[in-house]
């Protein structure tokens, strides 16, 4: 997916935002803001917005001197979807078709996102996990990704934020865990899950988990290790949660079936779906 003109102030928006997220320092917020506005000058239109944001939570890290500034609110969420965690396998376990209501549940996770709703509450997911239960879902992309998982041998599933990743479990416990493998971000940024936010997740207890090797957030293929990239190549079939990883997998020809909500205006009109819109969808 490209950036479009609609993108660029967002970027500052985003940015001051998470800039006051990090520090209260009022000469940094200054040069974070003008650093903002020199990259936008340079900007390359063709690259998907997450590469834009890779460049600004990089500077953002560096001139707060902190190298995982959101690891509290990471902490904070995992511990509240594992809060969770019991109420909704139960209810996984209890419903007419058990990976319809896991998938339903993990696009509900995809709320769990600092990079848009900085002031987001815990409130806010239990509200979007009911909202999930009873939202049209594509029946036709639920029954290929049943056949496709028969079919695949090797699973790649990319995930995206911390807590949410906790909500992504109740699904890959309903895939075949053999098949499977759990992507993070190689390193810290915004809220997005690391490898540490697996563990705790109590992934790495399932099935094998990964880092992408990167720092941006989404998977920007050219910026992941060889070792990841290998690994995408050659899956048979690929999960991909949430905006960053939409933007940044949706125009490979693979197959890939993707998970989110769509939080912003450009993403929704790139799906041709309303902001808000909770989405399963084949590429």
């Amino acid at each position: 997916m490209r950036t479009y003109h609609e993108c660029v102030p967002c970027f500052i928006s985003q940015a001051t935002e998470a800039v006051r997220f990090v520090t209260d320092d009022r000469e940094i917020h200054d040069k974070v803001l003008r650093g903002v506005r020199r990259m936008v000058d340079r900007m390359d239109l063709s690259q998907p917005p997450i590469a834009m944001g890779r460049h600004v939570h990089r500077m953002i890290r560096r001139l707060a001197g902190d190298e995982d500034p959101y690891k509290e609110v990471k902490e904070r969420f995992n511990r509240a979807a594992l809060a969770l965690y019991p109420e909704l396998k139960e209810r996984v376990k209890r419903s007419r078709d058990p990976l319809e209501a896991a998938v339903r549940i993990a696009i509900a996770g995809n709320i769990i996102d600092f990079g848009v709703n900085r002031n987001l509450q815990e409130s806010d997911v239990h509200e979007a996990i009911e909202q999930a239960m009873e939202a049209p879902l594509d029946n036709g992309a639920l029954s290929d990704f049943r056949k496709a998982m028969a079919d695949a041998s090797s699973i790649l599933y990319l995930g995206d934020n911390a807590g949410e990743i906790v909500f992504d479990r109740l699904l890959v416990e309903e895939m075949p865990l053999e098949k499977v493998t759990f992507v993070v971000r190689g390193s810290p940024v915004i809220n997005d899950a690391t490898m540490d936010d697996a563990r705790a997740a109590g992934l790495t207890d399932i099935v094998e988990v990964i880092d992408n090797g990167s720092d941006a957030p989404g998977t920007l293929l050219e910026s992941c290790s060889e070792e990841f990239r290998e690994r995408f190549e050659t899956a048979d079939l690929i999960l991909s949660k949430g905006q960053g990883n939409y933007e940044t997998v949706s125009h490979i020809p693979k197959r890939i079936f993707f998970l989110l909500k769509a939080k912003c205006p450009v993403i929704a009109r790139d799906l041709g779906c309303d902001v808000g819109t909770m989405l399963f969808r084949r590429k």
